[in-house]
């Protein structure tokens, strides 16, 4: 489709890319050089570096395909068109999710997608529930692996769906990709409710050891730990420990500064998610000593 070829037509529709190349009046030639002048705006502090990361995930979605961010078939969660309320309900309240693929015998016959809301309206009814999946499914949307993923973040926007079903050159169901997927792809990961990072930022593992949330607000570190960061390098710890190190860290990496001894404890190309902080034992924490 024209869609998926952004050089189609007379040459008016551009990528994410191409709009974002002319913003910085054509000096970048190719990605490589538009990646660049990003480094560059950062270190002169022209953008933070929340803002860089955001803007290497839109070149990073400009150039992918939906095969690339898909979950894969082995991993989707289905429900099966026979199954009554009773069989599908736990699987609905355990996974945490709100759009499950249904599937008529095995995952390569979808007959739509059941959306966890839409179980609202029989929920409170009085007497036994008289419905079966069939009467509450919605039509599933069926794409090609090869499609791209910045139209289709279009299409998920434009027609107001979340979900799609990917489908091989042969016509099996290959995985599912949601809204979600490509937004992540260009902010970070996002958390919910049944995420660990959310219940807490941060959560005391053992005396002086404590797992925090790498996006907790710099203000919020510094009062529960009673210090005091430069908040002109940053507005989340995370930030300031990407800032300390000079590069994104993996997971595993370990820095000191001042009474805090920082481990990575979970992150991904553009941002750390999770770390895992020491303190000296002679520093107050939270309004005590620890120990």
């Amino acid at each position: 489709m024209s869609e998926d070829n952004p050089h189609s037509g007379n040459g008016s529709s551009k990528t994410l890319m191409e709009k974002i190349v002319q913003v910085f009046t054509g000096e970048p030639q190719n990605k490589e050089q538009l990646v660049e002048v990003l480094n560059d705006a950062e270190d002169r502090e022209l953008i933070k570096p929340s803002t860089k990361l955001m803007l290497e995930g839109v070149l990073e979605v400009s150039d992918m395909r939906v095969r690339d961010i898909m979950i894969p078939r082995s991993q989707m969660i289905t429900i099966d068109i026979e199954q009554t309320v009773e069989e599908f309900l736990p699987i609905v309240l355990e996974s945490g999710h709100s759009r499950f693929p249904v599937i008529n015998d095995d995952i390569d016959h979808i007959e739509g997608v059941l959306l966890a809301k839409d179980l609202l309206a029989h929920a409170f009814t009085n007497g036994p529930t008289q419905f079966t999946l069939k009467d509450i499914i919605r039509p599933a949307n069926i794409i090609p692996e090869s499609k791209r993923v910045e139209p289709l973040l279009k299409e998920f926007r434009q027609e107001r769906y979340h979900m799609a079903v990917v489908v091989d050159e042969y016509g099996g169901v290959s995985g599912i990709v949601t809204i979600e997927d490509i937004i992540e792809l260009i902010v970070g990961e996002i958390e919910d409710e049944h995420d660990d990072l959310i219940a807490q930022d941060i959560r005391q593992l053992s005396g002086n050891v404590y797992q925090v949330n790498a996006l907790t607000d710099l203000e919020d570190f510094d009062e529960y730990f009673n210090c005091q960061f430069d908040e002109e390098e940053a507005d989340t710890i995370g930030g300031i420990i990407i800032h300390q190190f000079g590069h994104m860290p993996n997971k595993g990496e370990c820095i000191e500064i001042n009474k805090f001894h920082f481990k990575v404890e979970k992150a991904d190309k553009r941002r750390i998610l999770q770390l895992q902080v020491t303190v000296a034992k002679s520093h107050e924490v939270n309004g005590k000593i620890a120990d």
